[in-house]
């Protein structure tokens, strides 16, 4: 059989971890599919470290587009962004070659023009790497979960976050010093706004959410809200009085018939297996209605599982697989997807408060007014200053109705800071 030729485009930490297992693992590899992957090119702009890969000079480009004019029957796009990244795809598609890519903010903001370009051309467009890195959650929903129909899915997807969390709830520190120490040690960028904000996880549950709920998901059809805002008196209060862990939850579900993304910091209770999931590994919880549910566990980014995900999708097309995405994608969008004042959850409220009678009672007033039950109160913490923390979770309520309950009780008089607010997931 003839070998599979494959260029790679981008030659950072992935595209450095791509060459080095197919360059590494080569002879497992043909040996396990019955056909040798032959590294067609390696584009990057810096073309002395493609070199000490051990890439020949005839192999080498300082130029992505340029370089899909050597012969190759797939394309692997790890230059990343949704500029460059995206007019290579749109050409090596144009030009009938498959492309494989880990991009998800391109996925999650131009996934539906470049699926059907794809489409268009008779080749595919894979993308394994694009959420959780090694683990094969994007595979469980194309193809293992394919006759389930999808209930829920709940992800722990941005490693940062969830170092950052596990470090402020094991150690009692805040948010401050909790991401230092993820920057120090290399888990957090020096401008961590994308992780820590909750955008990485919102274009990856768009990804999960256009695959399991037929109906494409850009970005802006999330909610997101980061952690930034999280104490450790927060964590502590959810642990020790009401049985929470909280962690950066991105969740996809049908209620009501309306599909709801979001991605904000949940509590969750402490024996659910997602609460036990710690540092930088990620985990998915998928739910179908015949399978129940499934997780997915591993190490969601970094040079080598990333990798792994990246070789995966290319044996695929050397195998002759190239199949992409649910064909319902391809009809008519029905699904229509909920505005975030639409949401139905528990929430917990921090107020901070007066020390003086008769608090608790004006703001349950209030939450009365718009039918919102609390399900447990209590006032946490010394005073500071003659003010002190008031605490309560809410049954279930319309987030719409918690937000305007919240907005007039900010205006009385005994409240001396704006109402912290956080969702509580009862998985």
């Amino acid at each position: 059989m003839t070998p599979f030729r494959v260029g790679i485009a981008g030659c950072g930490t992935v595209g450095s971890g791509v060459v080095k297992l197919l360059k590494e693992n080569a002879s497992l590899i043909e040996k396990r599919i019955g056909r040798k992957i032959e590294i067609a090119f390696v584009a990057d702009r810096d073309t002395e470290k493609v070199r000490k890969l051990g890439i020949p000079a005839d192999k080498t480009y300082n130029d992505g587009l340029k370089a899909l004019s050597a012969e190759c029957d797939a394309v692997v796009e790890l230059i990343g962004g949704t500029t460059v990244a995206k007019r290579l795809i749109e050409e090596a598609l144009k030009r009938k070659k498959h492309v494989v890519t880990a991009n998800k903010a391109l996925l999650a903001d131009f996934g539906r023009d470049l699926f059907f370009l794809a489409r268009e051309n008779g080749v595919s467009l894979k993308f394994e790497a694009s959420v959780g890195g090694g683990i094969p959650v994007i595979k469980a929903l194309r193809e293992g979960l394919v006759g389930n129909r999808i209930k829920a899915v709940y992800g722990i997807l941005n490693g940062t976050t969830n170092y950052i969390l596990t470090e402020m709830t094991e150690k009692g520190i805040d948010f401050e010093t909790a991401l230092k120490e993820a920057q120090r040690l290399g888990y957090a960028e020096a401008d961590p706004t994308l992780d820590v904000e909750g955008f990485d996880a919102a274009h990856k549950i768009a990804v999960l959410s256009s695959l399991a709920f037929c109906r494409w998901v850009k970005t802006e059809n999330v909610y997101v809200k980061g952690i930034s805002d999280l104490t450790p008196l927060d964590i502590e209060i959810a642990k020790e009085e009401f049985g929470y862990v909280v962690k950066l939850l991105a969740i996809s579900k049908v209620t009501d018939g309306n599909l709801e993304v979001r991605v904000h910091p949940t509590m969750i209770p402490e024996d659910h297996i997602l609460a036990s999931v710690n540092g930088v590994f990620n985990a998915c919880l998928i739910e179908g209605d015949f399978v129940g549910e499934t997780l997915y566990y591993g190490k969601g980014a970094g040079e080598k599982p990333t990798a792994s995900a990246v070789v995966s999708d290319i044996i695929d097309l050397a195998l002759g697989n190239s199949y992409s995405v649910p064909e319902c994608l391809f009809k008519e969008e029905e699904l229509k997807i909920s505005e975030p004042d639409e949401f139905i959850s528990s929430f917990y409220l921090r107020f901070t408060a007066l020390d003086r009678p008769g608090v608790l009672a004006r703001i349950g007033e209030v939450l009365a007014r718009y039918n919102i039950s609390i399900r447990m109160a209590l006032q946490k913490g010394r005073q500071i200053k003659g003010a002190v923390p008031v605490v309560m979770t809410t049954h279930p309520a319309r987030k719409r109705e918690v937000q305007k309950a919240i907005e007039e009780i900010d205006k009385l008089d005994v409240i001396v800071k704006p109402t912290f607010v956080c969702m509580i997931e009862e998985l």
